[in-house]
């Protein structure tokens, strides 16, 4: 198996990214990457790894670059020797089964549109997540791909996020929901009340509207929206969880028993921040295109990028993209 890394996309590319992708070799032997990016920055990066490891991870040089602050469409139309599209030409090509980058999250939506090609029947691609949540992991999306959605682009995203939901996931039948302002029948607007009628009448296990506060409790296995919403709640979710970890080490130490009390709650509260924390779930895959492309935080480390890759094998190993084409032919 062969994955396309951007070695420079993201706050700490290319020195963590080289990190995280020895990691990935060590932990798969089945896996080999391409580290897309600076040849003379990447491999210095690569000179304490195993020869055993080397043998699996080669370099593609690429000249340019696409920054955070670039205009997606025109950077990746542009920029043809950059890291990112390199590395999505190579996925178009069939060289690498999929590619993974911290970078510029439109530049990647452009790219996996206008480079690695749409699936046919899909309109609009879609950012899915898996979220921690109660019991088990809710699978969000759209989160960023597609900022406003028609219900046919709702539709289809239900589609691949039940995909998803069952093949990655491990969810046998999973339960479909909208995301809305009330879980009443009159609720959500008219994209809302119109994707809802469109989801009743298919054969997915579609449970009607959920709100935002259901969705830390497990009240569907996966929740559609547009990309604007979904974005909104992964970033506040994410927040949140941030400030309530800084909030406990602040009041933490200012007192002196809770001080004492936090030598027996520190394996507890390691556990808990695993479980939410972003490195530890990997990246999040866009769904729709002809290919795999996965897109890490743009704050990834190492242990970020490992996992990201963990998710792009997965998917590879699921036959995946083959899959959500079966299941919208059959819609």
């Amino acid at each position: 198996m062969i994955l396309a890394l951007d070695a420079m996309g993201g706050d700490h590319g290319p020195v963590e990214i080289c990190k995280g992708a020895a990691a990935a070799c060590s932990e798969n032997p089945d896996l080999e990457l391409v580290l897309v990016g600076k040849e003379s920055m990447i491999a210095p990066l690569l000179d304490d790894v195993s020869s055993k490891i080397r043998k699996r991870i080669s370099i593609i040089h690429a000249e340019e670059q696409i920054g955070m602050d670039e205009h997606p469409t025109i950077a990746i139309r542009k920029k043809r020797n950059s890291s990112l599209r390199l590395a999505m030409e190579m996925v178009r090509s069939g060289e690498a089964s999929g590619c993974i980058s911290a970078g510029n999250t439109g530049a990647i939506v452009a790219g996996g549109v206008l480079v690695v090609g749409r699936i046919s029947g899909i309109d609009r691609p879609a950012f899915g997540v898996a979220l921690p949540t109660l019991n088990k992991y809710t699978f969000l999306l759209d989160v960023g791909a597609t900022v406003r959605s028609r219900p046919l682009n709702l539709f289809q995203f239900a589609h691949m996020g039940n995909i998803y939901s069952q093949k990655i996931l491990g969810v046998a039948s999973p339960q479909v929901a909208l995301l809305a302002n009330g879980s009443e029948e009159i609720k959500g607007d008219e994209v809302i009340a119109s994707a809802k009628e469109l989801l009743k009448a298919s054969s997915l296990n579609f449970t009607g509207y959920v709100e935002g506060d259901d969705i830390p409790y497990s009240k569907a296995d996966v929740v559609v929206c547009d990309g604007f919403s979904g974005n909104v709640v992964l970033k506040f979710a994410e927040g949140l969880m941030h400030a309530v970890y800084s909030i406990l080490k602040e009041e933490m130490g200012h007192r002196i028993l809770p001080k004492v009390g936090m030598v027996f709650m520190i394996p507890m509260m390691k556990d808990l921040w695993s479980r939410f924390n972003y490195e530890k779930h990997g990246g999040t895959p866009l769904l729709g295109v002809n290919g795999i492309v996965v897109k890490a935080h743009g704050r990834s480390k190492a242990p970020a990028i490992t996992n990201a890759l963990r998710v792009a094998r997965n998917f590879v190993i699921q036959n995946g993209v083959e899959l959500i084409r079966e299941e919208l032919g059959k819609s």
